[in-house]
């Protein structure tokens, strides 16, 4: 039973902070009390948040370490080709309006002809599998090569690695993998992994992005190469001044972005925009860059009186959300505004408009077949306004 605001009895305990209540009306699995009730602090989580890996930083220096694990048996790659991750169908129908897939992993045998020609190949070292037992329920590692991941022989550790090959070694790799193929565009289809893989794909997408955009040393324009698994660039000229102390120009970048949610001041109304590009009726939160020399906060204010003409006071961090497109960080925020009236820049947006409660609601909810929707429920931007939303309990 659900009230018109949409929401249940549940979400209205859970608001109001009625733990007991919501403990009788939570239906948790396998006997497990939801979080919310157990009294225990969880950070957010957005789709290309979560991950299964252990960056394992340490190793990366370690060229023996490296070597060894790209032979071993148990070790995991993924492929990419343009940034386009290879996988399969999935065959796991959840009733979207896409279907799902899942990456194609492969082993050494797989790839060892190909990790010879370095000239056409990038290689990063993602990271090993955070150790857990095999026996346990939902195991979300599957066996490779017949072996359980974490019954490596060496030191227990499963390392993965990211490979992009090139044009034609893509064609190979579907031709010998039938079924295969590498996803493309980038959205939806990146939207369709499950949520332990598409982590995994905003880190080796993200780093790789920035390997094919950064060929030469920014510093001096001379030839580099790639050291520590992946993630540092060295300018092959000796007296690079690169090569004297720490400089962000040798690491692969991220770019922070703020989206927010403007709150009207009334707190009924929320304001969304929409630029030019986007699909016909879709409106989101909006967004942009944050410059040197801001804090969050004044890019937020920033942000939204440059698109829209409205003033934010209050301003609130919320979540944030890696976006691998090709390399953001998206900081999610609650701001306030102290003004009401819109002025659209039509540059960077061509409308944004103030709506209600009600509306949003049957947005997410795809009620009377709105002419108007957001963005899918893996960008933080649904998030954001599904957060709004439930700040507000309608009893």
């Amino acid at each position: 039973m659900i009230n018109t605001s949409n929401q249940t009895a549940l979400d209205i305990a859970k608001f109001w902070g009625y733990k007991n209540i919501a403990n009788v009306l939570a239906d948790g699995k396998d006997g497990l009390k939801p979080f919310f009730l157990t009294g225990e602090a969880r950070e957010r989580e957005h789709y290309f948040c979560r991950t299964f890996l252990d960056r394992k930083s340490e190793k990366r220096v370690d060229s023996n370490w490296l070597n060894q694990k790209q032979k071993q048996p148990t070790s995991v790659y993924i492929l990419f080709s343009n940034l386009r991750p290879f996988a399969v169908s999935d065959g796991d129908e959840d009733g979207s309006k896409y279907p799902r897939v899942k990456l194609q992993k492969l082993c050494y045998e797989d790839v060892k002809e190909y990790l010879k020609h370095t000239e056409t190949i990038t290689l990063i070292f993602l990271g090993a599998e955070l150790k857990i037992e095999p026996q346990v329920k939902g195991n979300i590692f599957p066996t490779l090569n017949g072996k359980c991941p974490n019954e490596d022989e060496d030191d227990g550790l499963v390392a993965w690695f990211a490979l992009s090959i090139d044009a034609a070694a893509s064609e190979e790799f579907i031709q010998r993998h039938q079924g295969c193929f590498f996803v493309h565009p980038p959205l939806p289809t990146l939207l369709q992994f499950s949520e332990n893989e598409a982590g995994i794909i905003a880190q080796a997408r993200s780093v790789l992005a920035w390997d094919s955009r950064y060929q030469f040393c920014p510093t001096c324009g001379s030839a580099t190469k790639l050291e520590d698994g992946g993630y540092r660039k060295l300018c092959l000229k000796e007296d690079c001044p690169s090569h004297e102390g720490v400089h962000n120009t040798c690491y692969p970048r991220v770019d922070p972005v703020v989206i927010m949610q403007v709150i009207h001041p009334d707190g009924n109304h929320c304001l969304l925009g929409r630029k030019k590009r986007f699909h016909p009726g879709m409106y989101t939160c909006l967004a942009g860059f944050v410059e040197p020399g801001e804090t969050i906060e004044n890019a937020v204010r920033r942000e939204v009186e440059e698109e829209s003409g409205i003033k934010v006071g209050h301003v609130h961090y919320v979540s944030c959300q890696p976006w691998p497109m090709p390399s953001s960080l998206m900081i999610g925020c609650i701001a306030s505004a102290v003004s009401t009236e819109i002025k659209v820049d039509n540059i960077e947006i061509e409308d944004a408009r103030w709506f209600s409660r009600k509306q949003v609601m049957e947005f997410l909810n795809k009620k009377n077949q709105s002419a108007f929707f957001v963005p899918p429920h893996q960008a933080i931007a649904h998030q954001l306004i599904k957060h709004w939303v439930g700040m507000n309990a309608s009893l």
